[in-house]
């Protein structure tokens, strides 16, 4: 799938001489209090600090705490990008919410942030593409606002995957942490160019023949349970550079813009290795890689936005960068959002 781009996709027109744009107006995060780092998993699984971090990076990640829930995390990172775009919840037109760990099998957990923010108008859903969520569910809201259905959306990506993995497995359990981030899209008239701040081209992809190197072994139609999450790490590894790679290679050709020309690669937050393996294959300089997995660890739909929201907090991302998005996870799915600040 692949949304507008300034060589020729499919853009509103807004007036003669515009076109829609969906611009990120604001930014918010949410991570939980507790900590847990590598020496923590010593007295769990047979592993160490060194093993962790020689092949993953991860030094520590944030765990939620007991009672606290994907709704929780997603309402104080929503609160905190409301807050940043300097806008009400009676401004916002539409949320979507990228999880694969919902409070509940229904309603979608978006419905009950929606509730909890006093927003009762409008309408609320979840999009669940696992570690991509965040890609996919900033596309679908930029095909919201390009087609004129959304004003200013509200996208969040909030996980709790501790509740879904096996905590005997060393190979899975020491992956993973909890968080959430969200931002606040509107629509702005832009001359159509690349000069245009906002989204400039999204492209999805997904292979459900990868299902089996990376699932949760459990679902109401299958089991009746919730599962832990499988995984063949080799086997994901192996896929993903090339799948990152054919996304990102695409948002350059359909804008004629190539890595020189960007300011900031924000990638999923899965492993290091992945990480630097990708930005060395598409010659992105390491200095324009923005990392947070060695303190987050893979925080699936809610890495992106916890990555970019750091970003633009600390002064790196700045108006006008032009920033690369990335991500692959479960299905396989994998997606790329190319857009100025």
């Amino acid at each position: 799938m692949t949304t507008g781009n300034s060589g020729g996709g499919c853009v509103k027109k807004d007036k003669e001489n515009g076109v829609i744009r969906s611009v990120i107006t604001g930014c918010g995060s949410y991570l939980p209090a507790r900590v847990m780092k590598n020496q923590d998993f010593e007295g769990i699984v047979e592993t160490s600090d060194e093993w962790i971090v020689q092949r993953t990076g991860i030094r520590q990640r944030h765990i939620a705490a007991e009672g606290e829930t994907t709704a929780d995390l997603g309402e104080n990172a929503a609160r905190a990008a409301l807050a940043d775009a300097g806008v009400a919840v009676d401004d916002i037109d539409l949320i979507i919410l990228a999880t694969s760990t919902p409070n509940n099998t229904f309603p979608a957990t978006a419905v009950e942030i929606q509730s909890r923010l006093g927003m009762h108008h409008g309408a609320a859903f979840d999009s669940q593409a696992v570690c991509s969520g965040f890609v996919f569910a900033l596309t679908t809201a930029d095909q919201y606002i390009r087609t004129g259905f959304a004003r200013r959306i509200l996208v969040i990506g909030s996980e709790t995957f501790s509740r879904i993995l096996d905590w005997t497995d060393r190979t899975t359990c020491v992956l993973f942490g909890d968080g959430a981030g969200a931002v606040v899209v509107e629509a702005a008239e832009e001359a159509g160019t690349i000069a245009d701040r906002g989204i400039l081209t999204a492209h999805l992809r997904s292979d459900g023949s990868h299902k089996s190197k990376l699932y949760v072994d459990g679902g109401p139609s299958t089991t009746g349970t919730v599962g832990h999450l499988r995984m063949e790490g080799r086997e994901v590894f192996r896929h993903a550079t090339g799948m990152i790679a054919d996304v990102i290679e695409a948002a350059f050709a359909a804008t004629g813009l190539s890595s020189d020309d960007i300011d900031w690669f924000v990638p999923h937050q899965a492993n290091k290795r992945i990480i630097d393996s990708s930005a060395r294959k598409l010659g992105i300089a390491p200095e324009k890689v923005v990392v947070t997995v060695d303190r987050h660890g893979n925080t699936s739909a809610a890495s992106i936005p916890l990555a970019l929201c750091e970003a633009v907090r600390d002064g790196r991302i700045k108006r006008g960068d032009l920033v690369l998005l990335e991500a692959m996870g479960g299905g396989f799915t994998w997606g790329s959002v190319l857009l100025r600040w």
